[in-house]
């Protein structure tokens, strides 16, 4: 038998008209009797964001001597039981820590008064107290650009920030703070926030267009073509030297750009077909559940394709008025937060949390049934979900709703809830986070005073 050392690069890219598509990792780049650690096969770890907005209710003490607490779990280990809203990510337990009593006392006032949703949202991955202004908003470097900076180099797009919320507001948008505040999770520098992408097709254009132009992709579109048409023969080539498990793994990847492809188009025709209603931008589904988890399929293929390795997702904007009637809440959202400690507001709440906590599953379970390397996505990556509020009717920031899921390739055990002293810095969490996602300069951020045990 005959070894040899070469093998295919990692970033190897199928190119054809107004398309570049990446691969995910397969057998042959990894080159034959080398160290796994020493080659692309090393587990390639990647972080990503799930915000959810307007607070939870941790451990409310009603008028009538009632306690009530929707987000902590009891037990642990294998024993760990999660409150009625994380009900939903149960089967993933083995991969998830519960983090309780960080807070952030960058979200608080300190003197500016009013304006706690524009805070929760933009002191959430940066720990800076950001600059009260309409007009040139101030806040910090956040947490994912700084991993970013490190990890990110080597793919296609540094990082993603994506919504699914329209952020088209600009000017002031509580208190005189400027919706800049709002729109993103993610600051580049601490005067640039990085705008949100919430259209689908834009998002795919993004990762997988290469500079054919507008009139390609239209004229691609018309045709009802797939952007994979224009590298047919690559791929036919690709495939004739790949084993049987490569040749599976290519098939399978590309069968999901398909997939999106068609959904997109899908929308766009269905859109096109009502001209009359006023709609969504082309691109955008009705539905808000299919409007999610397109944005999360999209999430998975860019960590498949190692087209990026750090993302943030906003599932909703922070005071977000968004009513749910197809889980039974008609009520604004927001409205629901200041629920002023009723019982049956306070459930309705609950509903939507359970809500949120069902989509992010869906991510997590695409995730997990995506192989990568010797495991998969979920097995390599480190995913923080949660909120920058606890109560949304005291508009409060101690204690935080935090989850940590994924592997961390290794370094991050499941079946897990950890408590910390009330008042310790959320940004010390950020630390750890930093740490897990392979980010070695990340020492501190915002107000951090070290990092967390037992992470």
């Amino acid at each position: 038998m005959i070894i040899t050392k070469r093998s295919l690069p990692r970033r190897t890219l199928l190119r054809g008209m107004g398309a570049a598509v990446a691969l995910p990792l397969l057998d042959a780049m990894v080159p034959a009797l080398t160290a796994q650690v020493k080659t692309v096969a090393a587990p390639t770890r990647r972080l990503s964001f799930v915000y959810i907005p307007n607070g939870v209710v941790i451990h409310l003490e009603l008028p009538d001597g009632r306690v009530l607490d929707t987000w902590t779990p009891t037990g642990s280990g294998t024993a760990l039981q999660l409150a009625p809203i994380m009900a939903p990510l149960e089967p993933f337990t083995d991969r998830m820590v519960v983090v309780s009593g960080l807070g952030s006392r960058p979200m608080e006032a300190q003197g500016d008064g009013n304006g706690d949703h524009a805070r929760s949202c933009s002191a959430w991955l940066s720990a800076v107290h950001p600059k009260r202004t309409e007009t040139a908003p101030e806040a910090g470097t956040t947490l994912d650009q700084f991993v970013a900076e490190e990890i990110g180099a080597d793919t296609q797009l540094r990082s993603l920030q994506l919504a699914v919320d329209d952020f088209t507001l600009l000017g002031g948008c509580e208190s005189g703070y400027a919706c800049s505040y709002f729109n993103t999770l993610s600051w580049r520098t601490p005067t640039s926030p990085l705008p949100c992408e919430i259209n689908p097709r834009v998002v795919f254009e993004r990762m997988f267009g290469d500079g054919g132009g507008e009139e390609a992709r239209r004229a691609q579109l018309a045709g009802d073509r797939s952007i994979l048409d224009s590298i047919t023969g690559e791929i036919a080539h690709l495939q004739a030297g790949l084993g049987p498990r490569d040749r599976t793994r290519v098939d399978e990847y590309l069968e999901g750009v398909r997939e999106l492809e068609r959904r997109i188009r899908t929308i766009e025709e269905q859109q096109d077909r009502a001209l009359d209603i006023p709609a969504a931008p082309i691109g955008i589904p009705d539905a808000f559940d299919d409007h999610v988890k397109l944005m999360f399929d999209l999430q998975v293929l860019a960590y498949q394709g190692d087209i990026t390795r750090v993302i943030t997702f906003l599932l909703a904007r922070e005071g977000s008025y968004r009513s749910y009637g197809h889980i039974g809440v008609p009520e604004a959202h927001h409205g629901l937060s200041h629920h002023g400690n009723e019982v049956e507001k306070i459930e309705k709440m609950g509903k939507i949390n359970t809500y949120h906590a069902q989509l992010f599953a869906y991510y997590l379970d695409k995730l997990r049934s995506t192989p990568d390397g010797d495991g998969s996505l979920l097995d390599h990556s480190v995913v923080l979900y949660g909120s920058g509020m606890s109560n949304g009717n005291l508009h409060n920031h101690y204690p935080l709703p935090l989850l940590l899921a994924g592997g961390a390739a290794g370094r991050l055990t499941g079946n897990r809830h950890l408590r910390y002293e009330t008042g310790t810095p959320m940004a010390n969490l950020l630390v750890n986070i930093g740490e897990l996602a392979g980010a070695r300069e990340v020492d501190a951020i915002g107000d951090s005073t070290g990092r967390l045990d037992s992470i």
